[in-house]
C-alpha cells in the first residue's frame, strides 16, 4: 500500500475531546484522507465520571434487548475500538462512499514503531485545553483508557 504523505493524517489523540475530536476525523475520512489517530486510550470524555460510567454500562447491557440467536447490539471496551465505533456512527456506512471512508481510519493505544518518526498533528478546535468552562464552572472528564479499565476492557499498547 502507498499512501502519500498530503493524504496520511496523523493525529495525537491525547487530551482531545472524543465527540469533536471523532467528528473532525469522520469529515477527513470523507474528504478522502487516510487517518491515524495515536493514544486513543488518552482522549477525553467531559462529564461525571459515574455518568459516563452509567450511559456505557447501559449500552453495554442492552444486549438482552436484542434476539438470543442473534446478538445485533454490541459495544466495545478498548479505547481504540470505543473511538472507532465512535467515528462509524458519524458515517454514513450504508452506502460505499462511508464503508469506504471506514476502511482509510486506523486508531492505536500508545504509538506503534511505525508511526513513532511521523509528525503527529492536533486538532486545535477538540483539545481539552482548561480545568474550567467559560462560565466559572469545574469540567468534570475521564479518559477512553480509565473508562475501558472500569468496564472490564483490557487497555493494551500496540
Amino acid at each position: 500500500m502507498v499512501v502519500s504523505a498530503e493524504d496520511l493524517v496523523v493525529i495525537d489523540g491525547s487530551n482531545h475531546r472524543l465527540g469533536r475530536l471523532a467528528s473532525r476525523v469522520a469529515k477527513m475520512l470523507l474528504e478522502g484522507k487516510r487517518v491515524v489517530v495515536l493514544n486513543a486510550d488518552k482522549i477525553v470524555i467531559t462529564g461525571s465520571k459515574s455518568a459516563i460510567l452509567a450511559r456505557y454500562q447501559y449500552l453495554l447491557d442492552r444486549t438482552w434487548l436484542s434476539s438470543i440467536e442473534r446478538v445485533q447490539v454490541w459495544n466495545p471496551r478498548r479505547p481504540d475500538r470505543i473511538f472507532w465505533y465512535t467515528v462509524r456512527r458519524m458515517l454514513p456506512r450504508k452506502k460505499p462512499k462511508g464503508r469506504e471512508a471506514l476502511s482509510r481510519l486506523r486508531v492505536y493505544n500508545g504509538v506503534p514503531e511505525e508511526f513513532s518518526n511521523f509528525k503527529a498533528v492536533t486538532v486545535e478546535d477538540a483539545l481539552h485545553r482548561s480545568e474550567i468552562s467559560r462560565s466559572g464552572k469545574l469540567i468534570k472528564w475521564m479518559t477512553l483508557g480509565e473508562l475501558s479499565e472500569l468496564i472490564g476492557g483490557k487497555v493494551r499498547a500496540e
